[in-house]
């Protein structure tokens, strides 16, 4: 967790994911539930320094009624280490601006994630799986998955040692490859991302980092996560 250590994120800004294979910290935060309040209310002129009654009901107006260009005005960062096809998966919410570790530049610290549980594929929902019987062999996928990591790994750095460029063999690393990066979104968005994140028809994984993302964001947005159901 070398990454989180170099931007001094603190233990309780930080949540282990994925049987500990993946994390996500909150780097930097920007505005509060005030801040969405005194947005709304601007043409008044006045600004609150704490949250009363009616600026809890304000809030609950606001939501119940998508009226979301206040929330836009609270901003998080994070800092996430995550499999390549999670990444992909956060990358289509293209409200959110992204930079991340490029293994053009770099071949350092590369890891694989293995599922800590395997799932079967659903029968009736082409893109969902289920939890798997007794007759799916959960250590011998494991290490099926194992033996293909270090398969891959192992032709990436004899292609590094012949000396093909780190653009090209990276081409060779499978979508379990974990990557690094940061991640900055509006509290609007934030919403929308968790409503379909941490819903039950997302796969597992994301819904780990959507779920942890309400831990991170909770003590500074309470009445907001609580009037949304967290």
């Amino acid at each position: 967790m070398a990454e989180l250590a170099s931007v001094n994120i603190p233990p309780e800004q930080h949540v282990l994911v994925l049987g500990g294979q993946g994390w996500i910290g909150l780097v930097d935060q920007m505005g509060s539930e005030t801040t969405v309040v005194n947005a709304a209310r601007v043409s008044f002129g006045k600004l609150r320094k704490e949250m009363n009654e009616r600026d809890v009901f304000l809030v609950k107006y606001l939501l119940e009624n998508h009226h979301n260009t206040p929330l836009e005005h609270v901003v998080f960062t994070f800092l996430v280490h995550c499999p390549l096809f999670v990444r992909s998966q956060w990358h289509r919410h293209r409200t959110w601006s992204y930079n991340e570790i490029s293994r053009r530049y770099t071949e350092e610290d590369l890891e694989f994630y293995v599922p800590p549980e395997i799932r079967a594929q659903a029968e009736n929902n082409r893109q969902a799986s289920v939890l798997a019987d007794a007759t799916l062999d959960q250590e011998l996928c494991r290490e099926l998955i194992k033996r293909q990591n270090a398969a891959a790994l192992a032709v990436y750095q004899e292609l590094l040692e012949k000396g093909v460029c780190r653009e090209q063999a990276r081409g060779v690393l499978p979508q379990n490859l974990m990557t690094t990066f940061w991640a900055t979104v509006d509290l609007s968005n934030l919403l929308k991302f968790i409503e379909l994140r941490a819903s039950e028809h997302a796969q597992w994984e994301i819904r780990e980092y959507a779920e942890a993302i309400k831990k991170l964001v909770q003590p500074s947005i309470p009445n907001i996560a609580s009037l949304s159901g967290w």
